[in-house]
């Protein structure tokens, strides 16, 4: 079959540009991973990657309808209130002839596959769970006129309603999975992803969910991420990214596995960054990694409040989180942290616990850490046991394309109010921190760094408002207008950036 992997153009939020979890970092590798396993089952397989041609959803339909595919394989990511361009390009490409089949993969569609078939015909069917197998079947299937309904982890439309005949078992030996085709390693810095899954299961997370609602975390042989990243290195390629939302693995096991990749990929003098969590960090592995060019780190700590971190199944403590950050200082690595700052259940006090973390953990000292940090809130995210919590107890109401996401009653309307302005005065720098004629210029502050007065000023400002409106929020249930304040936090902002001659 002629088969087309489309990776979407995505669009820019213009409120929720600063939220970047509605779909996990190793959702840029999914297009990849597709085509490679329906190339490898003797498909003719076009990736089509407008991420890195830049093509608007225009052009994108204008070459799909060129090259006439009997399949058209859609990545599709969330991107807020943007997320419909893509339906619409779907049923402009039906109106315009194309007869292909369509389907969707990815972690979007698998949590929405109901609602995505019920609402939008443009859809023939959804890839749910992992796609390559899925894909390769489906593709087979289709070019020898075979019945779809008995496909595993295949959505369809049926007589009987929106049925999937059964579910997909995810594979155990994901080493089987071919190398993910790659459309640009010309970037500064190439995804790698080592592992699947998770193998805890907290309350925002859409990777547990994506994985029929359970904890499963499966590594691939260290042999197996040499072989990726060594090809990579012969082309050129030196610094690397692992994508994994848990790469170390758990316990004695997964250390273990890491210990022998980082032998494996040492003589390749290669740099690279993780994401992991606390409490699988130790001095002896992070020895093993810096010796073998790891540099960055993504800590998921996610707050400083005991029971935050109990309702959130976060499966971990407020000291496995310090220990893990005295660690990576100890080993010369600055740690950045995943931090939800507003969960719909905070108190007052949560919010204290919160701020007394990350002023006791020095990490409230760089402008753009400080922005996001002082201004995160849990995503509630279809499919997401917090999204199914807060349904049945009546405090959601669907919100977003296709009800994707919650709009959750928060328990305190203090937290709310405190939340709704520490948000838009975060938002609003970092809004100033990508304007090339700013003082606060990202570019600016790292080629400054604390030589920047302004830089300096904006931090310690953000800092200070948050004990502010915190106090405020103590003192009293009567709180002045959000809409009103907002526009002081803007001024107070532009006064701490204007740059003196």
């Amino acid at each position: 079959m002629n088969i087309c992997v489309l990776e979407h153009p995505r669009v820019r939020s213009k409120e929720r540009f600063n939220d970047i979890a509605s779909t996990p970092l190793w959702s840029c590798l999914m297009g990849g991973y597709a085509a490679s396993g329906l190339r490898k089952a003797g498909h003719d397989v076009v990736l089509m990657d407008t991420t890195v041609t830049g093509w608007d959803f225009e052009k994108t339909r204008l070459e799909i309808l060129k090259l006439s595919f009997d399949m058209l394989c859609v990545n599709a990511v969330y991107f807020w209130e943007n997320t419909g361009l893509v339906f619409d390009l779907l049923a402009n490409l039906k109106k315009d002839g194309f007869c292909g089949h369509i389907t969707l993969f990815g972690f979007f569609p698998t949590l929405a596959h109901a609602a995505i078939l019920e609402n939008i015909a443009s859809v023939d069917s959804v890839v749910v769970c992992e796609c390559e197998n899925t894909l390769t079947e489906l593709a087979d299937s289709l070019s020898k006129d075979k019945n779809l309904a008995g496909i595993a982890g295949l959505c369809l439309r049926t007589e009987h309603g929106i049925t999937i005949s059964k579910q997909r078992i995810p594979e155990q030996n994901i080493d089987k999975f071919y190398f993910p085709e790659r459309t640009n390693t010309d970037d500064q810095t190439v995804p790698i992803l080592a592992s699947r899954g998770c193998y805890n299961h907290c309350a925002f997370c859409l990777v547990p969910s994506f994985y029929n609602d359970g904890a499963l975390w499966r590594g691939r042989y260290p042999e197996n991420i040499y072989q990726e990243i060594s090809a990579l290195a012969d082309k050129g390629c030196r610094d690397f990214y692992f994508v994994d939302p848990n790469f170390i693995g758990p316990g004695k096991k997964g250390k273990e596995r890491i210990n022998k990749l980082m032998e494996l990929i040492r003589p390749l003098n290669i740099s690279f960054g993780m994401e992991t969590r606390p409490n699988d960090l130790d001095p002896n592995i992070l020895e093993s990694l810096v010796s073998s060019g790891f540099k960055t780190l993504l800590l998921g700590i996610e707050s400083g409040s005991s029971s935050v971190l109990t309702n959130l199944n976060k499966g971990a403590s407020i000291n496995s989180g310090e220990k893990a950050i005295k660690l990576c200082r100890d080993a010369g690595i600055e740690p950045e942290v995943g931090f939800l700052m507003f969960v719909p259940d905070s108190t007052l006090e949560d919010l204290r616990h919160n701020f007394e973390f990350l002023q006791k953990n020095n990490l409230l000292d760089r402008l753009e850490r400080t922005a996001n940090l002082l201004s995160h809130r849990q995503l509630v995210l279809m499919g997401t046991s917090g999204y199914q919590m807060f349904e049945k107890q009546g405090r959601l109401k669907k919100a977003g394309v296709l009800g994707f996401e919650g709009e959750v009653a928060y328990q305190d309307i203090r937290v709310k109010w405190v939340s709704d302005l520490m948000v838009h005065a975060c938002l609003f720098v970092l809004e100033n921190m990508e304007r090339p004629d700013s003082s606060i210029y990202w570019r600016l502050c790292e080629k400054e760094g604390a030589r920047n007065i302004e830089l300096v000023k904006t931090n310690d400002y953000l800092v200070e408002l948050f004990k502010r409106f915190l106090a405020d929020a103590a003192k009293s249930t009567l709180l002045a207008p959000v809409s009103q304040i907002k526009d002081v936090i803007e001024k107070e902002v532009l006064s701490c950036i204007i740059r003196q001659a």
